[in-house]
């Protein structure tokens, strides 16, 4: 696996072994050994989640915090997101500082979100499949998140405002500002 820095503290892409051949291909999604001496990662992932989505779907700014933070590896199966992180720690040197990057099934790039970033993802394509494994458990009561349009962080979603599709409760999260 290859792996190259975002400009956030702890957060990486991906580029996992891939293999191809006549008879097809075979991608090497994930090797514990790997991500631990390649970026200090010594959690053990607990949940495996996967959505499909169409065009224009924002999912986040989401993340879950206290003791249910998460780590998250993003990848895509079939279609193409934009891929958004943004570093909520405070105590560190990229708070609030975001990072972007295109996954899709053709580019097999994957991203790390360490615990205590906002994450989310535009959709870029019809039918697009998103798979990210998760390093803790969902807890409701953990749930936060941030406004996909906060003005403050100023994400280039690659979706024109009038196409963007969000769920409810992604309508009324908080600025960054509040956050």
């Amino acid at each position: 696996m290859i792996v190259k820095e975002t400009g956030l503290k702890d957060c990486f892409v991906i580029e996992p072994t891939f293999f191809k051949d006549n008879r097809g291909c075979f991608l090497l999604e994930y090797n514990k050994k790997e991500f631990q001496e390649k970026i200090g990662f010594e959690g053990d992932f607990v949940l495996g989640n996967q959505s499909t989505s169409q065009y224009g779907v924002v999912r986040g700014l989401h993340l879950q915090r206290g003791d249910f933070a998460q780590a998250k590896l993003v990848r895509v199966v079939k279609g193409k997101i934009l891929d958004v992180a943004v570093d909520a720690r405070k105590d560190s040197e990229t708070f609030g500082k975001v990072f972007s990057v295109e996954l899709s099934g053709d580019n097999n790039k994957q991203l790390f979100v360490p615990r205590g970033f906002l994450h989310g993802f535009s959709v870029l394509e019809n039918d697009t499949i998103v798979s990210y494994k998760c390093d803790n458990y969902y807890e409701l009561e953990a749930e936060d998140g941030i406004l996909f349009n906060d003005e403050d962080l100023n994400i280039d979603w690659q979706i024109p405002f009038d196409k963007v599709t969000l769920s409810e409760k992604d309508t009324k999260l908080k600025t960054f500002k509040e956050f």
